[in-house]
């Protein structure tokens, strides 16, 4: 399958601080690939090269075959890339529908009715049709991490970008947020996840990225990269959850 991501040589540096650097990697369309790495690695600014919230100093992003270096995090929007954040920051005093209405008009550019529908869909797939009127503010931790998956599901994203989505959860709130982005990449949206929690990630990637000072360590067939010595080198008295992959 054709990739539908395609980084080459990208790096940023803030100062003296290198948080990517010459990274290079390409991403089939309807894959998943999953981001670990020690605090500090580059994890989220890869994210954030990606969506064009931060500019590289070198390098190339190429989307569905389109260079997208130059253009506009609301452009790259707009064209189909989505994300969530690690610490959902909803508009509290809106309600859950409003929230993915917010995401469909504004990060897809789909207003009036066309809009509407992309938020529905948004709140069915990720199960808060049944809290549609309910202010976001009054919502439990792990609505509202479903609400920042359905704001972002709402700009209809052919790729979406992951931010620790799974953290703060509780292991009885686990599966049903595994078994929703597993439906997701089964319906054809590519996924880049970073995650702690390793045994969530491995049942739904295809391929896992090691990030470690801003470089690619390891990447590959995810059992393989945690049994990489240099990986389980970086991770000695980390705070990863190996879980069940243990």
């Amino acid at each position: 399958m054709s990739p539908i991501l395609e980084v080459s040589g990208l790096s940023k540096r803030f100062g003296k601080v290198v948080t990517a650097e010459d990274l290079s990697f390409s991403l089939p369309e309807g894959e998943a690939l999953g981001i670990v790495g020690p605090n500090g690695a580059g994890k989220s600014t890869l994210l954030s090269l990606i969506t064009g919230v931060l500019d590289p100093d070198a390098g190339t992003i190429i989307y569905a075959g389109r260079d997208i270096t130059s253009l506009s995090a609301g452009a790259r929007s707009e064209a189909g890339i989505a994300r969530s954040f690690q610490i959902p920051r909803p508009f509290v005093d809106m309600t859950v529908f409003e929230n993915a209405y917010v995401g469909a008009a504004f990060g897809g550019g789909n207003h009036g009715q066309v809009g509407y529908e992309g938020a529905a869909h948004a709140l069915e797939v990720t199960g808060l049709t049944h809290l549609s009127d309910v202010p976001a503010g009054q919502l439990r931790l792990l609505d509202r991490k479903r609400l920042e998956l359905a704001r972002a599901l709402a700009t209809q994203p052919k790729l979406i970008l992951l931010d620790e989505i799974a953290g703060g959860l509780t292991d009885k709130e686990l599966p049903p947020l595994i078994d929703m982005i597993g439906n997701l990449k089964d319906a054809g949206v590519t996924i880049i996840w970073i995650e702690h929690i390793v045994h969530a990630l491995l049942k739904v990637v295809d391929e896992l990225m090691c990030l470690a000072e801003g470089k690619i360590l390891a990447m590959g067939d995810p059992q393989e990269v945690m049994r990489s010595p240099e990986v389980i080198e970086v991770y000695l008295g980390s705070t990863f959850d190996l879980g069940e992959a243990s």
